[in-house]
């Protein structure tokens, strides 16, 4: 058994790190699905287990086609570029300005349609808008990037990690909000003011004039208002403790139908250019945390969770929120989220402990490249608009920003706990 534990911890350990380092540039899912496979072929995950595994992301995957659909409708049908263009316009020629505008959109996204979709939606729409104001993009797409994790903790739907975590412990929303609204606004404005030090120098630079924007189109109007209901469909289905993913699901599906239908289209353009690698990345990172659970250790470490939370609370969340946030960035936020959930749920800690672990499991993926599936989504939209950002320049600018701003969380959240 000890071996066999072994070579499970192994083969995870190798599956995340080409998840990260991405050898030889192959896509993240390849290597996702080549540990999932491993486990199988090597008799260490019986396979109907694996399959079981996989089907458990099966919210997750209807979440993610969803939105890809609606964000894919939108970008065909020119609604990112007229957003972009109105948020140029009211820049009113101010680099710091449009950027403001930026994190502020970002962060209403996040809270009201999830840290995925910030990622998925937003981030063509404020390349988009870089490219009308004709200013470097990276410092504006970052936003997407690091306001995705920031702000996913103000709500239950801000991001579905957060569901994960508590599971059937959830809290009404009022608890929620008692609990998470003053981390959150930490959280958001220490990102904030981060982000802003770090890129000071290129917001010294003067956005161009738009003349004539473009009259969004009858395709562009039915995407919005598509983006829209979803975010109202979300938060309904939160309030009554409904998943998230076959709702996100039906909306995306029916407006690219009526889109499509209107226009007379093709379905074919849509489809594919739909980030369908992703699908494949979590059914692999799912089984791999089956895998990881049949070695024993998620008891062990419920058992030593239990033992502080009830020495000392406090620094037990200290401790849990540190610890999750830095292992969300060696081995992406969503298979230790499920480990995080899975311990904290065994070990029955105290509400706060948890929220310190849904701290960590929520911010601290803004350290590295592919701490969060937002982010990963987020690099995908990268490539294909021509942008790249190396692991090692995503790490250096994490390290100012994420650091920071979850202490302050987590400091605010031993606030509102006492």
């Amino acid at each position: 058994m000890p071996d066999t534990n072994a070579a499970t911890w192994g083969i995870a350990a190798l599956a995340t790190l080409g998840v990260i380092a991405r050898p030889w540039n192959l896509p993240e899912f390849i290597w996702a699905v080549a540990g999932a496979a491993l486990l199988v072929l090597l008799n260490l995950l019986p396979w109907p287990d694996a399959l079981a595994a996989a089907a458990k992301g099966t919210d997750v995957y209807f979440f993610l086609i969803g939105m890809m659909l609606l964000a894919e409708v939108a970008r065909k049908e020119g609604l990112f570029d007229w957003l972009a263009a109105q948020a140029v316009r009211h820049s009113h020629g101010s680099a710091k300005r449009l950027f403001l505008i930026v994190y502020i959109v970002g962060t209403i996204v996040t809270v009201l349609l999830s840290n995925d979709a910030t990622a998925v939606v937003l981030t063509p729409a404020v390349y988009a808008a870089t490219r009308a104001a004709k200013v470097e993009p990276l410092p504006y797409l970052f936003i997407c990037a690091f306001i995705a994790n920031a702000a996913s903790f103000v709500l239950p739907i801000s991001n579905p990690a957060n569901l994960v975590v508590f599971g059937q412990q959830m809290p009404p929303l009022g608890g929620w909000l008692r609990i998470f609204a003053l981390p959150s606004v930490v959280a958001i404005v220490a990102t904030y003011l981060a982000l802003r030090l770090t890129q000071r120098d290129a917001l010294d630079s003067t956005v161009a004039t738009v003349d004539g924007i473009t009259r969004l189109t009858l395709g562009g109007k039915l995407a919005a208002f598509g983006i829209a209901m979803t975010a109202i469909v979300l938060l309904a289905a939160s309030a009554i403790g409904r998943d998230l993913g076959l709702p996100t699901f039906i909306a995306g599906a029916t407006v690219t139908a009526i889109v499509l239908m209107l226009g007379r289209q093709s379905p074919l353009p849509v489809l594919k250019d739909v980030s369908w690698s992703v699908l494949p990345l979590v059914a692999g990172l799912f089984i791999l945390v089956e895998g990881l659970n049949r070695t024993g250790v998620l008891p062990a470490m419920a058992r030593v969770l239990k033992e502080a939370a009830t020495t000392s609370p406090q620094i037990a969340s200290w401790i849990a929120g540190v610890v999750v946030a830095i292992a969300s960035n060696l081995a992406n936020n969503l298979p230790v989220g499920l480990m995080a959930a899975t311990t904290s749920q065994t070990a029955q800690v105290p509400a706060h402990v948890t929220g310190a672990i849904l701290i960590g499991v929520d911010l601290g993926p803004n350290l590295s490249v592919t701490g969060s599936l937002a982010t990963i989504l987020w690099l995908i939209v990268l490539r294909r608009e021509g942008e790249h950002v190396s692991a090692m320049r995503f790490l250096k600018l994490g390290i100012v920003v994420m650091p920071p701003a979850l202490v302050l969380s987590l400091l605010a959240l031993s606030m509102v706990s006492r």
